[in-house]
Order: structure tokens, then sequence, then C-alpha cells
């Protein structure tokens, strides 16, 4: 049975930083991508940012980039989401993402439950 299981969530002032982390279980994902969504109160769930299988390709929605960085471990079957200069705009439950290349909600094989990052301004 396929598990992704997120932690790190939590409470920061705006400015601050997090790191998400996301352990899978279940099967091999190094052939996967894996990657982040969002999802804001009242709003719909958006992409966040994706690591290819090789680890090499990274894309990330134009609102995160310079301040979030993806990364990913396949020896442990996990994926990091390091967020930096956290805007409360950024507050949502954040969602870990298995599937194909470049991770569209559409290719999307498995979710976790999330875990809920709010910031304070």
């Amino acid at each position: 049975q396929v598990q992704l299981v997120e932690s790190g969530g939590g409470l920061v002032q705006a400015g601050g930083s997090l790191r998400l982390s996301c352990a899978a279980s279940g099967r091999t994902f190094s052939a996967y991508t894996m990657g982040w969504f969002r999802q804001a109160p009242g709003k719909g769930r958006e992409f966040v940012a994706a690591n290819g299988r090789s680890g090499q390709s990274t894309r990330y929605i134009d609102s995160v980039k310079g301040r979030f960085t993806i990364s990913r471990d396949n020896a442990k079957n996990a994926v990091y989401l390091q967020m930096s200069s956290l805007k409360p705009e950024d507050t949502a439950v954040y969602y870990c993402a298995v599937g194909v290349w470049p991770l569209e909600v559409s290719g999307v094989n498995y979710w976790g439950k999330g875990t809920l990052v709010t910031v304070s301004s």
C-alpha cells in the first residue's frame, strides 16, 4: 500500500522559513516525479514545485521562485521543500504528490494527506 506522509508544517512569521518533508512508502519512487501542491482556504489546489526522477529537473510556480527549493533523496524515498522568505499568501495545506513529469494535477498518481503551513503577518 502506497503512503505519502508529510511533516514539517506549522505556524511561522512572515519572512521566516520552514522545511517540509514527505516520506513515501509502499514502492520505490525513483522513476517518478515527486513534488508539492498547495490549497489555500477557499481556493483550488495549485502546483508548487516538482522534482523529476533524475533529481536534476525542477520546476516551480512563479510565485515561489527564488524562495522555495525542492529536493529529493531517492535512497530514502523522500522529497523535501525548503521554504524561505515566507509570505502570508503562502498559507495553505501543502500536499506531497507523486506522478509523471511535469506533475500537473492530471498526472498525479499518489497524494499525501497534507500538512498545514500558516504564515502570520
